[in-house]
């Protein structure tokens, strides 16, 4: 407990302890992070894929020592899947058996009405919590000791599902109508919920939660993640490679190259013993970094010119 004080005393001390787990961030993430914990509010990670929503979440579980449990989101997804399920052939195996005791359960009963009284006693058994299979989120809320729960690429899903979350985000509880409200243990779970922008996630989800986006980084901290993630990679192989992936957000793509992809290319180049960027190796590695064959096309021609330029460490930008 004195440990989880110290890491959440202040945002620079949230900012040390991310970066200690090698997630190099901004002061902007450090403080939502901060606000999530000590104000009990879940955050809605917004920005472009692969420039690290996720491992955010991961990283926190790990700071805190907590597990993570993860809800990955796509279109249909309701609350069978995300919340609980029953267990249907526990129930049909029950079923059976009390068909074939059916005569000793009814002993004693006296008239149709009085069976069915029975009969019913034994219905509200097969809706209990020993039939329940526990998804995600209600697993989250049953964390003795808490947790991180991570709802990944909320904009996948339907703006029904969204509904499902809003009793969840605001109160921390899940309503089952066999059973009740289920509400969270002692220790509420962290809530990290990620978005790539694919559509609009509505007015009444975004009320409940912090609000963060993270961009592509900047040259500067692009490199401290680099020397993180990659560190035996050479500094001056490590500058050009930052400065070649930042070139080519510049230029119209269909999918710009994100930091799991710098990442990546830095670990390719690495494996391939190089120590400065050449233009055959930029070309032979290109599909690490961009995932269209049309956006690789368009860079090969680009190529001599963006691999001269950062190499050179010469100013501005090559179009």
């Amino acid at each position: 407990m004195q440990e989880i004080e110290q890491t959440t005393e202040s945002v620079a001390a949230i900012r040390e302890n991310l970066e200690a787990h090698r997630y190099i961030c901004s002061d902007q993430i450090a403080t939502a992070v901060y606000l999530a914990y000590h104000l009990r509010k879940p955050i809605l990670i917004e920005g472009p894929p692969g420039v690290g929503k996720t491992e955010l979440a991961k990283t926190t579980a790990e700071m805190f020592e907590l597990p993570l449990i993860r809800l990955q989101c796509y279109e249909g997804l309701d609350e069978a899947k995300a919340i609980y399920e029953w267990k249907y052939g526990k129930q049909l195996l029950y079923t059976q058996v009390l068909k074939e005791t059916l005569e000793e359960v009814l002993q004693g009963a006296q008239g149709f009405a009085q069976s069915v009284n029975r009969l019913h006693e034994f219905g509200d058994i097969f809706f209990s919590e020993e039939f329940m299979e526990p998804r995600p989120l209600l697993k989250a809320l049953r964390e003795e000791g808490g947790c991180v729960l991570l709802i990944d690429e909320v904009d996948k899903s339907d703006h029904e599902f969204e509904s499902l979350l809003l009793e969840i985000l605001s109160d921390f509880q899940v309503s089952i109508p066999e059973i009740g409200t289920v509400k969270a243990t002692r220790e509420p779970p962290m809530v990290f919920l990620t978005s790539n922008n694919t559509r609009e996630i509505s007015d009444a989800l975004k009320r409940r939660c912090l609000h963060l986006y993270i961009p592509f980084p900047d040259v500067d901290l692009e490199q401290r993640i680099i020397n993180a993630r990659v560190p035996d990679i050479p500094p001056e192989l490590r500058r050009q490679l930052v400065s070649f992936i930042h070139e080519l957000r510049d230029l119209d793509l269909k999918k710009s190259p994100a930091i799991s992809e710098t990442i990546d290319w830095a670990r390719t180049l690495l494996l391939l013993h190089a120590d400065s960027l050449d233009p055959q190796l930029v070309r032979d590695t290109l599909n690490v970094i961009l995932k269209f064959q049309e956006d690789i096309e368009n860079v090969n021609g680009e190529v001599m010119a963006i691999t001269s330029k950062v190499v050179a460490n010469q100013p501005g930008h090559v179009r």
